[in-house]
């Protein structure tokens, strides 16, 4: 576990580096936490949390031994990766409120400069690359699949959902707070939209559940050979898609009513504080219980889609993303940090985030090897030392990745007047 204790221990340090304290006395608070360096900052800890997220997903993190009867490297990221990206939505929220409230003529050019440049390009760009690679790499698609591929609507790049998902909500907040006034209707039509994409998913399920007999998946079925009948094919197919968007919400929401929340927090702050960390608990353990209780994936319990208990997780599970980051907000008021390694992979987090899936997958040989009967399976060197190189190569091909691409994005937006 030597490569758990050095990523955790370099973690503290950066936590550490470039901190700064308020200090105990109660006038004493960061007037700057909502700052554009200081959420700069927090993106890029939450784009480092993603990227340690999707490592620990493979299926050699997921063990410690041959035998998997220990928990696996880094397993305190397993299940934080929609954590870390409630930290990117709650980001986004809070910058839109505060733009539409300080910049005079917000909404002109709006669409092009903050879902087009921003987020369309750099997904079709991803499209480009993937199909490239993917091609390049010997994979083969049925003629129906590249063209769906290529047009985006199905996923050549499993990561790059969260650009979709995030013009989705962008384009509802033009389209809402553009053309009504009243802020309260705004509001609650912003929480409809978000609360309908979760029951999108709680519907859509992991895959075309509808598309043969009942349970079809759980036996042998000709669908189990077809492109479009597999996990991670179509938009919003996963609950990883939907069960951080309501922090967009929430940032919303403290945009708007920074000032009061701001005032509210100052009077009686270390009490405030544990109440909020009280309820993130709570909020830890509803999430944990709706999972064990109902669970995201029943589509194999045997009783079909089973949509109601998705929809009853989804509600468990979405008070924990809405609280997080405000136990986040909480902290920073009296502890903030900006270094430039936060700073650096803030400004680089959607690059780091879209290109990371190939770093992943470029160096898996570093951790597998072949067998006979389940094609591959994981090997550990002494001191899993394969595990640690693993891990340093995928972050600097991430990185080296990340700015290419950043770089081929902004060769196309500068075309785009």
């Amino acid at each position: 576990m030597y490569l758990t204790f050095t990523v955790y221990a370099l973690l503290v340090a950066l936590f550490i580096w470039g901190g700064k304290f308020a200090g105990f006395k109660k006038e004493n608070f960061h007037e700057d936490s909502a700052s554009l360096d200081s959420f700069m900052s927090l993106r890029g800890f939450a784009a480092i949390g993603v990227i340690l997220h999707h490592i620990s997903q493979e299926q050699a993190f997921q063990m410690a031994n041959h035998y998997g009867t220990k928990p696996g490297e880094l397993s305190i990221f397993v299940n934080a990766g929609y954590l870390f990206v409630a930290i990117f939505f709650f980001c986004s929220g809070f910058g839109l409120i505060k733009s539409l409230e300080t910049k005079p003529d917000y909404f002109n050019g709006f669409m092009k400069k903050r879902v087009v440049k921003t987020l369309v390009i750099p997904y079709y760009v991803s499209i480009l690359i993937y199909g490239i690679l993917r091609f390049a790499t010997g994979e083969r698609f049925a003629p129906v699949q590249w063209v769906t591929h290529i047009l985006g609507f199905t996923m050549m790049n499993e990561y790059a959902w969260y650009p979709i998902i995030a013009a989705i909500l962008y384009t509802a907040f033009y389209l809402i707070f553009k053309n009504i006034k009243n802020r309260r209707i705004s509001y609650l039509l912003m929480a409809l939209v978000i609360v309908l994409l979760g029951m999108i998913f709680c519907v859509n399920g992991h895959f075309t559940w509808w598309a043969g007999p009942k349970n079809w998946w759980l036996g042998a079925s000709p669908l189990h050979e077809k492109w479009w009948a597999q996990q991670k094919v179509f938009w919003i197919s996963g609950e990883w898609w939907i069960n951080s968007c309501p922090a967009f919400f929430i940032g919303m929401l403290f945009a708007q009513f920074e000032d009061q929340i701001r005032s509210w927090f100052k009077k009686f702050y270390w009490g405030k504080l544990l109440l909020v960390l009280v309820i993130t608990v709570a909020a830890y353990m509803l999430s944990g219980f709706g999972q064990w209780k109902f669970g995201w994936w029943s589509e194999f319990n045997g009783n079909g889609p089973d949509i109601g208990k998705k929809i009853a997780t989804y509600f468990c599970v979405i008070p924990y993303s809405m609280v997080f980051p405000i136990m986040i907000f909480t902290i920073m008021l009296k502890y903030k940090v900006s270094n430039p390694v936060s700073r650096f992979f803030g400004k680089l987090s959607l690059e780091t985030y879209m290109m990371n899936l190939i770093a992943i997958t470029a160096f898996r040989f570093l951790m597998y090897k072949p067998h006979p009967q389940y094609g591959s399976i994981p090997f550990y060197k002494a001191g899993h030392y394969n595990l640690a190189i693993y891990f340093a190569a995928v972050f600097a091909l991430t990185i080296l990745l990340g700015l290419l691409y950043k770089f081929l994005c902004g060769l196309i937006t500068k075309r785009i007047k």
